[in-house]
């Protein structure tokens, strides 16, 4: 890959996680938030975009993180994405602590809740089969297995989520990056072929 090339392919990865981050952070919405519910909002667009990195970290596709070096740096990002959802839940519920009981009992009325926390339960599992993964001593292609399915719960459901609600993310900006998200996640997994996860080994 040329050096232009790798210029180019940072550049749109750039574009495509600060430009909804700077436009939410100019959201209308905000402008007389208290800065708990500011630090919320901001929280669910990190992890949104944080979303867009971590299969090219894992394919080890992004310039300059190739094999090893890109599956470390996916093991730390996987940390900052679990860090990222916990600071969106948890200001949240300082700022409104019975709508995310309602939205954690699946009791609340806005579909939007259901799916969040549905891919918030989806992070913390695919990250904990992550960091235990040596303590749990899974068959690797069970480890795999499992791990590619909450990856997809927490994909699917974040993207759900980021395009029911209207809240701090500019509307066209969001649906980009959620587009983003999508199509990167099905090229890495067509690029892994995690499809030969799902079909039973022949003896």
């Amino acid at each position: 890959m040329t050096a232009v090339r790798r210029a180019l392919v940072w550049a749109a990865l750039l574009a495509v996680i600060l430009v909804p981050l700077v436009l939410s952070l100019n959201s209308p919405l905000l402008a007389w938030r208290n800065p708990i519910y500011i630090l919320a909002g901001i929280a669910g667009v990190v992890a949104m975009a944080l979303l867009v990195v971590q299969p090219l970290l894992v394919a080890g596709t992004l310039p300059g993180l190739p094999g090893i070096h890109g599956r470390n740096a996916h093991r730390w990002v996987g940390a900052g994405l679990a860090l990222a959802v916990v600071v969106h839940v948890a200001a949240l519920w300082a700022t409104s602590p019975p709508d995310v009981v309602d939205a954690l009992l699946f009791a609340s009325p806005t579909p939007f809740s259901v799916w969040g926390v549905i891919a918030m339960w989806a992070v913390f599992a695919a990250g904990g089969l992550a960091w235990l993964r040596k303590l749990l001593k899974l068959r690797p292609k069970l480890w795999r297995l499992l791990h590619v399915t909450f990856v997809t719960a927490a994909i699917t459901g974040s993207v759900v989520h980021a395009m029911l609600i209207e809240g701090t993310m500019e509307t066209v900006s969001k649906a980009v990056l959620c587009a983003a998200v999508l199509i990167i996640a099905l090229r890495t997994f067509m690029r892994l072929k995690v499809w030969a996860l799902f079909v039973p080994q022949r003896r």
